[in-house]
């Protein structure tokens, strides 16, 4: 019996799709190939004709997660000021929110796990050079006021907290804190956090609107409450200018 390829394929990204929210939900090491057959009412000998052994699957996920990080550090270069700084972090906090598993369980993904370890290290690079960029973006745009040995320490700095954040979320509230409901709160906080290393360097005015960001974003939605520019362009990110 032929079976069709698209077929095949979609079985192939809904078992992937289905072993990112189990990974995410109860992280990594704790999900086994059984679970993730039953979540999908499937054999396990169906799981392994699309994926022999639970490292394909890991490792295709991290293959998802660095073509988005790739599409997303390109903006980087599109950033001028701090509304463009501050949405620029929520969506790199987004994608990391989408594959919180790699950061949940890093360090043990990382020493089990060679593809992870070497390629996590090519993503730290990439992101650190991202940040400079987004950092030459804000100077030239008059944001801020860095020394090159400022914005290479100031960029090391903001790598290593979007890189850390969900750990520290999580030694917070092992319990609730990588849990769905609290995505919103855990990605302003860590926005925020990355974006005020900068503060001492953004210029007066940049570094108010900063503080009116941060403060129209930790109070509840509402309906007859207008929406920064910021907020909108998170919510559709395709329409940003960052984006572009």
């Amino acid at each position: 019996m032929v079976i069709p390829v698209k077929k095949t394929r979609r079985t192939a990204e809904r078992i992937l799709d289905v072993t990112l929210e189990l990974f995410n939900r109860f992280g990594e090491p704790n999900v086994s190939t059984a679970l993730i057959s039953a979540e999908l009412n499937i054999s396990t000998g169906n799981l392994y004709y699309h994926y022999p052994a639970k490292d394909l699957l890991v490792d295709r996920l991290v293959d998802r997660y660095e073509a988005s990080l790739d599409i997303l550090l390109k903006a980087a270069d599109d950033v001028h000021d701090v509304e463009d700084a501050w949405l620029f972090f929520h969506m790199l906090f987004e994608l990391v929110w989408q594959y919180r598993f790699l950061y949940r369980d890093l360090n043990d993904l990382l020493s089990k796990n060679r593809r992870i370890e070497t390629h996590f290290q090519d993503v730290l690079k990439e992101k650190t050079q991202a940040v400079r960029r987004v950092l030459a973006g804000l100077g030239r745009g008059n944001a801020v006021r860095l020394t090159a040995s400022e914005a290479e320490s100031v960029a090391t700095a903001m790598v290593v907290v979007s890189t850390y954040w969900l750990s520290y979320e999580y030694v917070c509230d092992p319990r609730h804190a990588l849990e769905p409901e609290n995505a919103s709160a855990a990605m302003l906080r860590g926005a925020s956090h990355v974006l005020s290393l900068l503060a001492p360097y953004f210029e007066p005015e940049q570094r108010q609107h900063l503080m009116g960001l941060a403060q129209a974003y930790s109070k509840p939605a509402s309906p007859s409450t207008d929406t920064p520019r910021a907020a909108s362009s998170v919510a559709s990110p395709h329409s940003s200018r960052v984006a572009q």
